[in-house]
């Protein structure tokens, strides 16, 4: 009895993550987000790295950077980050999915990114484009946060839903480089377009 009643429990958890997962992308509605207006416009110093454009040549990003994602686009100049990985894709994919499952990608792009309620990663639609900027900027912002900073639809797919923003729920910068890298890896197409902004 007790296997039977954690089952259902199980069962019960999992649908509802789906159901906030249905809401978050298959609305058209503005995701709802608060903001600290201590720091607004105002960089401040959390001990991490120097900001990209304040490093030697303004190069940007590393490997194993710990730098919260929001931070790193909020310090670096639009169409400067780069994926540390691109030329490692096959050594870090199987890292950056397991990412991508744990923070339950799955639920609207699909396990293996084939789509779901969300668009597919698999195909060569890129509603914002396809390049390293701009992917990690959607990530971090979500949809609605990057069409407030001047983003706008390049494709069209028929899932139309907001992106959320996860940039305060992937922990570091080197997260969710190695997620965008798994992201490459069942996108081949896209790996030629990873430094062509179309922003």
């Amino acid at each position: 009895m007790r296997k039977l009643t954690t089952g259902f429990l199980a069962v019960a958890f999992i649908a509802g993550l789906g159901a906030f997962a249905w809401k978050a992308c298959a609305t058209d509605e503005p995701a709802k987000q608060t903001e600290d207006k201590s720091s607004a416009g105002t960089p401040t110093d959390t001990g991490a790295a120097p900001a990209p454009g304040d490093q030697a040549g303004g190069a940007c990003c590393k490997a194993g950077d710990m730098t919260p994602p929001i931070d790193l686009v909020k310090n670096t100049p639009k169409g400067q980050l780069h994926n540390p990985y691109n030329g490692q894709i096959d050594a870090i994919k199987d890292e950056g999915h397991k990412k991508f499952m744990g923070l339950s990608c799955n639920g609207c792009h699909g396990g293996g990114g084939g789509g779901g309620m969300c668009p597919p990663l698999t195909n060569d639609v890129w509603v914002y484009g396809p390049d390293d900027d701009t992917l990690f900027r959607l990530v971090t912002l979500g949809s609605d946060g990057l069409k407030a900073q001047g983003y706008v639809r390049k494709g069209s797919e028929n899932v139309v839903g907001p992106m959320p923003p996860f940039g305060s729920l992937v922990k570091s910068s080197d997260d969710l480089w190695k997620i965008i890298t798994w992201v490459r890896s069942v996108n081949p197409n896209s790996q030629s377009k990873v430094d062509k902004p179309v922003q």
